[in-house]
Parts: C-alpha cells; sequence; structure tokens
C-alpha cells in the first residue's frame, strides 16, 4: 500500500469563518477559491442556504502543508485539546534570543485575539515555548 502523504487538520468550532481568518493571520494562509461555477463565496452560500457559515477552509500558499478545516459542531470545548499546533518561530534558536522572538510573536497574536496562557521554560531537555490559546480557546503553542 502506498504511504498517505498528504491529510488536513480539522478543527471543531462555533464559528468557522472567523476562526480559519485568525489562522489565515497566523501562518499567512489563504482562503481557498470558491467551487466552480461561483464567483465568491457568498454566491456559493446564497445558492446552498443550509451550508451558510458550516465551514471554511485555510490552505498554505506554499504546496505541501495541510489544509486547515474549519467545521461548525453545536457543542463548546470542554477539555484540553488532545492535540494541539505548534507554531514554530524560534526554531534554531535557543535562550533570551529565543524567548525574544517567542514573546514578539505573541504579542502579535493577542493582537490578533489569542491568549496567552503561560511560558514553559527551557528545561535542558526541551527549548522555551509559549502556551496559547486561539479565538475559540484551542491550545497552541509557540515553539
Amino acid at each position: 500500500m502506498p504511504a498517505i502523504r498528504k491529510f488536513q487538520v480539522t478543527f471543531d468550532c462555533a464559528e468557522p469563518e472567523r476562526v480559519a481568518r485568525f489562522w489565515c493571520e497566523v501562518l499567512g494562509h489563504d482562503a481557498p477559491p470558491p467551487p466552480e461555477g461561483f464567483a465568491t463565496w457568498a454566491d456559493f452560500e446564497r445558492a446552498h442556504p443550509g451550508h451558510r457559515g458550516a465551514a471554511h477552509a485555510a490552505i498554505s500558499p506554499e504546496d505541501g502543508s495541510p489544509r486547515m478545516y474549519f467545521q461548525r459542531v453545536p457543542e463548546g470545548k470542554v477539555v484540553k485539546n488532545r492535540v494541539h499546533l505548534c507554531v514554530r518561530v524560534g526554531t534554531g534558536l535557543v535562550g533570551e534570543e529565543r524567548l525574544a522572538v517567542l514573546e514578539a510573536e505573541c504579542v502579535r497574536l493577542t493582537a490578533l485575539g489569542a491568549v496567552r496562557e503561560r511560558v514553559l521554560l527551557a528545561d535542558g531537555v526541551n527549548e522555551s515555548c509559549i502556551v496559547m490559546q486561539d479565538i475559540e480557546g484551542n491550545e497552541f503553542c509557540l515553539d
């Protein structure tokens, strides 16, 4: 059997478009083009009123990165994520230099609506990271 090489990351959320736009800003992703036959997503939603606001996506401008998909669900987030994203802004950096880069990105993301939870300082095995939440409370790390 061939190995699966493509996947998407799916988020359950209350407001798919809002959360997708947040992650597009965080990662420099774009919304995918509307389905064939529709000039805009608004045109698609007018033609399919049952789908209005039910889902949204974010795609990387670089080929090979996973697509991110955001789907509306009725229930809210209850417990800690079992899987989370690590936004890799400090790769290769250590110590104070790494913390400065993480802190600068933390400031940018809190301006977008993210919430800073805590800083995990380097412990001799892992480098420092900042634990955060997106605009609907999904945990992620600045790594």
